[in-house]
């Protein structure tokens, strides 16, 4: 045999061999993760209402699922009627795991909860919006008329626009709708004379429904909402649940089940979990600092 022939042939076998060492890895990984399952009991995983209780269910589930699997750790989704009741089981500690952006107050961040991650979008606004063909064309003239809300809970979408609302003393009728969808529902139908919004989900909303509106003000960027942990979740916990949530869209089945739930929403493709350790949410600890005492 020639030298070259017997090296080809040595380098195959040596790739036939590493294919089976990662096929072998893999397989032991996955074993004891199903291992790990077995003797877990799990977490109760809470996101905050960004849509209708169907729609948020339809969206997470198949990501928590995964990412139960992947982690060996059993998630359980647990959301409340509005966003408000999903923010209650939080203060309440009936959940584990959390994607929200309502901690960041002072008085919450002493609650003790852990960002780990965050979803990577675009940043985000709050905005006041109103329908493409309203009269209203600035701020000042939704004075005395009705403004609707997803609910008292929602950062972006009321604590920043109503905030807003506040310093420049614009008198509203403020309405809670419960979560974005619904508050834009009752815009759109006319029973709102504008809604305060998260700009992502009131994109999100017009293109799945077809409707056309105008931005009457927007704050700075924002990031989107964070994975967190609550105290008691251990630091080894966090690290399999994290490691199976950013590795997701490097995997061609996570990858499909994001492209598969972003579209049901409205998100790109683009829209997976990457790791942080909380600093993008530093425009969130400032408003806290100067905001109407109403909104804090």
């Amino acid at each position: 045999m020639n030298f070259r022939k017997k090296k080809a042939l040595t380098s195959a076998t040596a790739g036939r061999r590493r294919f089976a060492s990662a096929v072998a890895g893999l397989a032991a990984m996955f074993a004891a993760n199903a291992a790990f399952a077995d003797s877990h009991t799990g977490y109760r995983f809470s996101p905050v209402n960004q849509y209708g209780i169907a729609l948020t269910a339809d969206y997470w589930n198949p990501i928590i699922r995964y990412v139960s699997a992947k982690s060996g750790i059993p998630l359980t989704l647990k959301i409340g009627r509005t966003s408000a009741d999903t923010t209650t089981f939080v203060l309440a500690k009936e959940v584990d795991i959390v994607f929200t952006n309502h901690l960041f107050s002072p008085e919450r961040e002493k609650l003790g909860w852990k960002l780990f991650g965050r979803r990577k979008t675009e940043p985000v606004s709050g905005v006041i919006v109103v329908p493409d063909d309203s009269p209203v064309r600035e701020l000042v003239q939704l004075a005395g008329k009705s403004v609707v809300f997803p609910g008292p809970e929602a950062t972006i979408a009321y604590r920043f626009t109503y905030g807003q609302l506040l310093t420049r003393n614009i008198a509203v009728q403020t309405i809670f709708a419960g979560n974005m969808d619904a508050a834009l529902v009752q815009m759109f139908s006319g029973r709102a004379a504008a809604a305060g919004a998260n700009s992502q989900l009131v994109e999100g909303y017009a293109l799945r429904e077809n409707k056309k509106y105008r931005t009457l003000w927007a704050s700075e960027p924002l990031h989107d909402l964070a994975l967190m942990a609550a105290s008691h979740v251990t630091a080894k916990d966090i690290d399999r649940l994290g490691l199976a949530f950013f590795a997701m869209n490097g995997n061609p089945e996570g990858r499909a089940i994001l492209k598969t739930v972003s579209e049901k929403v409205g998100l790109t493709e683009d829209a997976y979990f990457i790791a942080s350790n909380g600093s993008e949410y530093a425009p969130y600890r400032r408003f806290y600092l100067t905001a109407p005492a109403q909104v804090r």
